[in-house]
């Protein structure tokens, strides 16, 4: 049985601590947030047996946890990884990783090094949906690829420490890293702030592949309405998937693109 701790009881911690314990094989033996009224009055609530602290340390030093769970703002999460890690903890965090790539480099060296596991909680890679659209590339059911373009735009919320980017596009990135299969060859990325943080609340991200495939991601914090929209598009069909159907999530369609001459050929 793998003994988890999780850190962070805000916004999405919850689900964490939900799913961790009703899997199989894990369960959560404490957890830890700065505020001791939300873990008085929600944790202890919902989870009574479960063990609460608000001393992160205390949970990392813990000998009978195996994992820990960061589940906090971004710009704390090397600090608590690295300290997890050193304590012989493998880690599950939340996206974004890092703040920087120096800082993920870091974690997975010091990973390695302890022969400890980390895992970035990108949701979408195990959705069927996802699933559902790997597939359909892999059995080549839409012919050579043309491109991708996600649009996942809404209403809020402002993140404090990470902009629009680093707030939505993960998502994105993680599905078409997965489907396509393929490094890029070039990113482009286009974003305004305005509200004088310096932060963007608006971006595009261009991403160029071999084969002339090409991505395009559009994140947004100012749109009135809530959208979650992929198109895929390919030699034999292309797809649809909207993520805020409750039902058929992924639409093929039988249209490809094919360009002939004027003699047909």
């Amino acid at each position: 049985m793998l003994k988890i701790g999780v850190i962070g009881y805000g916004y999405w911690g919850p689900n964490i601590v939900r799913n961790f314990s009703s899997a199989d094989g894990a369960t959560v033996v404490m957890i830890s947030d700065m505020n001791a009224n939300t873990l008085k009055n929600k944790v202890k609530k919902a989870y009574p047996h479960i063990a609460t602290t608000t001393n992160i340390d205390e949970l990392i030093n813990n000998p009978e946890i195996d994992a820990v769970a960061i589940v906090t703002p971004v710009f704390t999460h090397f600090e608590i990884a690295k300290k997890a890690l050193e304590n012989g903890k493998s880690i599950f965090v939340e996206k974004p990783f890092t703040y920087t790539v120096a800082e993920a480099e870091q974690l997975v060296n010091l990973a390695e090094k302890k022969k400890l596991k980390i895992m970035v909680d990108h949701t979408f890679l195990y959705t069927g949906a996802v699933r559902k659209i790997k597939q359909l590339i892999d059995d080549n059911t839409l012919g050579n690829l043309y491109y991708f373009d996600s649009i996942r735009v809404n209403l809020g919320l402002f993140q404090h420490d990470v902009n629009v980017v680093w707030d939505l596009a993960p998502h994105d990135i993680a599905i078409m890293d997965y489907v396509i299969g393929q490094k890029p060859e070039a990113v482009v990325a286009t974003g305004s702030g305005h509200f004088g943080r310096n932060l963007e609340d608006i971006a595009y991200l261009t991403f160029y592949y071999p084969k002339n495939i090409i991505a395009h991601i559009n994140v947004n914090w100012l749109s009135p309405v809530k959208v979650r929209t992929t198109l895929i598009g390919g030699e034999k069909k292309m797809l649809v998937w909207n993520d805020l159907e409750p039902d058929e999530k992924i639409k093929v369609y039988d249209k490809g693109v094919q360009v002939r001459t004027k003699e047909g050929q």
